[in-house]
């Protein structure tokens, strides 16, 4: 499926890419939750959060720190306080750090703790997309907070996509477990 264009689309591919994920983590063996990633030895695999993340626990808490990126802006701009995506310092060409301190925030998170608090911050933002319209979500220029692109790209960036993301790292990681 293609990214979605409508409110519609954009719940049913968010909802299904959950499960999926979610089914993929709980199909996971015991030792594949408990090896660290190691993608040195791929040299295609060069962009930081490559390096970055070590275990399904990081790859969570990094979908549960973008949920919150887009609740807390969404909910700020509603209620008339201009804040722009990413928190200061951050921009789209710094954003790479914000990762980074996502990630050491929460090393002392557990697996556990990281599943319950995505699990929840998915269904907060679920929640949010379902408050606009498809006009909202999906027309330029509505709220002119969102810049140049649709409110809705936003909320596919942070639910579906990622969570595509999130399942190429965890096969490659699965792939890599069963080579060893």
């Amino acid at each position: 499926m293609g990214r979605a264009t409508s409110k519609t689309d954009l719940l049913n591919t968010a909802q299904i890419n959950f499960k999926k994920l979610n089914e993929f983590i709980a199909s996971m063996s015991e030792k594949e939750l408990n090896t660290p990633f190691d993608f040195s030895a791929d040299v295609k695999k060069k962009e930081a959060h490559w390096s970055r993340d070590k275990n399904a626990r990081d790859i969570l808490i990094h979908l549960y720190e973008w949920h919150q990126l887009i609740l807390h802006w969404v909910s700020a701009n509603m209620n008339g306080e201009a804040r722009p995506f990413l928190p200061e310092p951050y921009n789209w060409k710094t954003y790479g750090d914000m990762n980074v301190e996502f990630w050491k925030k929460h090393q002392n998170a557990s697996l556990k703790d990281a599943d319950k608090m995505y699990r929840k911050s998915h269904e907060d933002v679920i929640k949010l997309a379902e408050t606009f319209s498809d006009t909202e979500l999906f027309t330029k220029d509505i709220f002119p907070w969102v810049g140049g692109s649709t409110l809705g790209s936003y909320f596919v960036s942070t639910t579906a996509s990622h969570y595509d993301w999130a399942m190429k790292k965890l096969k490659a990681h699965q792939k890599n477990c069963e080579n060893k």
